[in-house]
């Protein structure tokens, strides 16, 4: 009898540790197509670097540090860069298991990204039409055996991030290459090899999925469109704010609102362009008649700049504006049913290590000195942090807690009247883009009614876009029409005036015999060129045509005004003069010291 007993008692011990067992499961059982869209599962994209290097991997307990915070912040789905390059991933995937066994509630899941490069990325030879294979393929490899070990925890997988926007030009490799991996990762799942509910996308930014330039549109995006289970979009209105402002400065209309009220105009705005370039990639995929999931894979907006975007710049970064961006992200992506890896949780200082001012060290809604900043204020004072650390310290408030201090500091957007001219709207509305050019006179930019009253003068076919590369220098035009280039300091700048027309170019086949215009002066020793390009950098055709200026060459410039005439077949370099997409451009070859230059009254002419 004693012998039945005990045997009774024993199995219903194993039933109840069955049951608590499988509701453990259960808790943690949720699968990509119902974490992705949910409201109750916000996201973030995630890096817990804390110092100047990714050499200084954070360690298991310093994430469980940032996983506690996060999870008070009701943050469920992370979204990391890399697999095995650095220790992160996996340190972070051990921290969630460990959370997970202490405490069978806790709940994180991730998006792993596995980073995706070009051949001889970080070069100057970097081959844009092969793949790094050694780095991509044991990214991906190591990739699957993290889905595997942690099927609880890794429920996407994104193959590359923004490793097909070709801005990213150090690194970036075409659709085909992600196509690839993709392909592969979607056929170990019917194999079995993989978890069948796991989703596989490429996060990356929204013309790369089809929403902006036409040149972007292939069939090898379509067929990666048709592969992956849902589109990881990155869009930054804060970025444009410099390099693309149309939407940015204050309307004449608004100039008599309070210095907040405009700002809060201001970031109106900027969430209805993120919607916009969203709508960009919805549009496409309807014309593809291609039905798939969109969610924001990253958007941001920094706190502190010393360049591009800050007091010098677009007045764009403060704390007061991060705050409304992440609110109206939330609330948009919310109502749309979208989930949002807004970017980021922690400001990361090796993203730009040798400028702690840099923009891109201060994505963080959170600081290094542990601080919430001013979009976290309120979970501070609902004690959401409350107990919690990280290294060592509590978090509070930054400026204190001061907001009267906080908002002296808020930059107001430039009035839109006196904003730096970045985009040149004199047309000629007669002509469409592709054909001859048959005026004898050409015009880019000029502060001479002269040009214009003479016979035989035109304008481009399509707007201008006055465009720095990848923030590699600075390019802007005055209300005068003097075109100012404030050479770079880094390893390599340049920067054009460059036909808007979809990747097509100006057909100047009729100025071969002609020449290129302009007058120029500066205080810059650097040496650069200075011509036009054809064809499409996007696909690969594009070639520059160009000579050198700079102290001890053939052309040289000083403080004063010199006019310049030079001959097309000088410049030339077999580019296709039927498809001139970069009206004129600059690139730097040497001796970069980040001083200006200035040129003004550009135009081709056929003598």
């Amino acid at each position: 009898m004693k012998n039945t007993i005990l045997l009774f008692l024993l199995f219903t011990v194993m039933i109840f540790n069955q049951n608590c067992s499988n509701q453990s499961l259960g808790s943690n059982k949720k699968i990509a197509s119902e974490i992705l869209g949910n409201p109750d599962y916000l996201a973030f994209s995630f890096g817990g670097y804390r110092h100047l290097s990714r050499d200084t991997v954070p360690t298991v307990e310093e994430l469980k540090e940032d996983l506690a915070i996060l999870a008070a912040m009701n943050i469920k789905l992370l979204r990391t860069y890399n697999t095995q390059q650095f220790a992160h991933a996996s340190n972070l995937l051990k921290a969630i298991s460990e959370l997970k066994m202490e405490n069978p509630d806790f709940e994180m899941y991730v998006m792993l990204g596995a980073w995706i490069e070009c051949q001889d990325a970080w070069t100057s030879s970097a081959n844009h039409e092969f793949g790094n294979t050694i780095n991509n393929t044991a990214e991906i490899e190591t990739a699957i055996e993290m889905a595997n070990t942690y099927p609880d925890i890794v429920k996407m997988i994104a193959v590359g991030n923004e490793a097909m926007v070709k801005w990213a030009t150090s690194y970036y490799v075409q659709p085909n290459i992600i196509l690839k991996w993709v392909n592969h990762l979607q056929a170990l799942k019917k194999e079995k090899k993989l978890p069948a509910d796991l989703w596989v996308t490429s996060s990356d930014n929204y013309e790369s999925w089809g929403g902006g330039d036409k040149g972007y549109h292939s069939d090898i995006l379509e067929s990666l469109i048709k592969s992956v289970d849902f589109i990881s979009l990155h869009t930054y209105p804060f970025h444009d704010s410099h390099y693309n402002p149309a939407f940015w400065g204050t309307p004449i209309e608004e100039e008599k609102l309070t210095q907040l009220e405009q700002v809060d105009a201001a970031m109106v705005r900027a969430k209805n362009y993120a919607i916009s370039q969203y709508q960009g990639a919805v549009n496409y995929l309807k014309k593809l008649e291609i039905e798939k999931p969109i969610h924001i894979g990253e958007t941001g907006w920094a706190t502190v700049a010393n360049i591009n975007y800050g007091a010098a710049g677009s007045h764009a970064a403060d704390e007061y504006k991060e705050k409304l961006y992440y609110q109206h992200m939330r609330e948009w992506t919310r109502e749309a049913g979208m989930s949002c890896f807004y970017f980021e949780a922690f400001n990361e200082k090796w993203k730009d290590a040798e400028n702690p001012l840099g923009s891109e060290n201060h994505f963080g809604l959170i600081n290094l000195k542990s601080e919430a900043k001013y979009a976290l204020w309120d979970l501070v004072d609902a004690g959401v942090f409350d107990g919690l650390t990280r290294g060592g310290k509590p978090i509070t408030k930054s400026y204190n807690g001061n907001e009267k201090v906080l908002l002296t500091e808020v930059l107001t957007p430039p009035l839109k009247r006196k904003m730096a001219i970045l985009e040149i709207t004199n047309v000629n509305s007669n002509r469409s883009i592709g054909e001859v050019v048959s005026e004898n006179k050409y015009i880019i930019t000029n502060d001479n009614s002269e040009y214009l009253s003479k016979n035989n003068t035109s304008y481009p076919s399509e707007k201008l876009r006055l465009n720095s590369w990848e923030g590699t220098c600075n390019i802007k035009m005055s209300a005068d029409s003097i075109v100012e280039m404030t050479t770079g300091t880094g390893d390599w700048w340049g920067a054009a005036i460059e036909i808007q027309a979809g990747g097509k170019g100006e057909n100047l086949s009729g100025f071969l015999g002609g020449s290129l215009n302009f007058e120029i002066k500066g205080n810059t020793n650097s040496a650069f060129e200075i011509g036009f390009q054809t064809g499409s950098f996007i696909e690969g055709t594009q070639k520059n045509n160009f000579v050198i200026f700079g102290p001890q060459k053939n052309y040289s410039i000083n403080e004063n005004w010199k006019s310049f005439s030079i001959k097309i077949s000088d410049l030339y370099k077999g580019g296709n003069l039927a498809d001139v997409t970069g009206l004129i451009y600059f690139k730097g070859v040497d001796h970069f010291d980040g001083k200006a230059f200035y040129v003004r009254n550009v135009f081709y002419s056929k003598i």
